[in-house]
């Protein structure tokens, strides 16, 4: 019931009282700028696209041998704020998400942050937009709750057998060596996440994590066994 309680009450102050929820806007992490269109994730309001983009610039994939270009996916990519991470630290991207508006914001801020010959982005459901090929390193900030979106906006919070599409594919698309970074939060289904990732045979370690007090937001390494 708190729960409950506690997530009716963020959605109703950051619809009435964030001037940034829906609106386009500027935000920035660190010294990078994004652009944040009305129909897209805020990553910065949400805090979940700005944890992730702490949680990319240490990780070892991207800060190992720098004569290769690590081949990144940033999957259900939102404004890009994964794409944008993961190219500074020298990754060739592929950007996809489901959201029309999402994969036109993910093409501004690379462009924005001059990454468009590193960051390419494609419209589609989850791996459909990458079918057989394989990855250093997948991102992933999904949706936290189960049901059908509403509109644009609402497939970033909601959505169907998200987990288990999620888990089935990833062993599909990474290299040997490659991992995934996932975002998960006590503030939705983490609990069933984790749960699908250890029954598709993926090592789940966390690599970052910190409780904002309505939430634990945590970022999870998954690799093959």
């Amino acid at each position: 019931m708190r729960k409950t309680i506690t997530r009716l009450w963020l959605t109703l102050r950051h619809q009435i009282f964030g001037l940034r929820y829906r609106r386009l806007t500027i935000e920035y992490i660190d010294d990078t700028a994004l652009i944040v269109l009305p129909e897209v994730f805020n990553p910065v309001l949400f805090r979940t696209g700005e944890y992730l983009a702490r949680a990319i610039q240490a990780t070892p994939t991207l800060n190992g041998d720098k004569h290769q270009q690590p081949l990144v996916l940033d999957l259900g990519c939102g404004s890009g704020v994964g794409a944008v991470f993961a190219a500074r630290c020298g990754a060739h991207v592929i950007a996809v998400d489901l959201n029309p508006e999402a994969v036109r914001c993910t093409q501004l801020n690379a462009l924005l942050n001059h990454f468009e010959d590193k960051i390419e982005t494609r419209h589609g459901d989850l791996f459909e937009p990458v079918k057989g090929q394989h990855f250093d390193l997948v991102l992933f900030n999904p949706p936290f709750y189960l049901g059908q979106p509403k509109d644009n906006l609402d497939m970033a919070w909601r959505g169907k057998k998200i987990f288990e599409r999620f888990a089935d594919g990833l062993k599909n698309h990474l290299k040997p060596s490659g991992c995934a970074l996932v975002v998960l939060s006590t503030d939705g289904e983490s609990r069933a996440a984790v749960a699908e990732l250890n029954e598709n045979g993926f090592m789940i370690n966390p690599t970052l994590q910190r409780d904002f007090g309505n939430e634990v937001i945590t970022v999870y390494m998954a690799s093959l066994a």
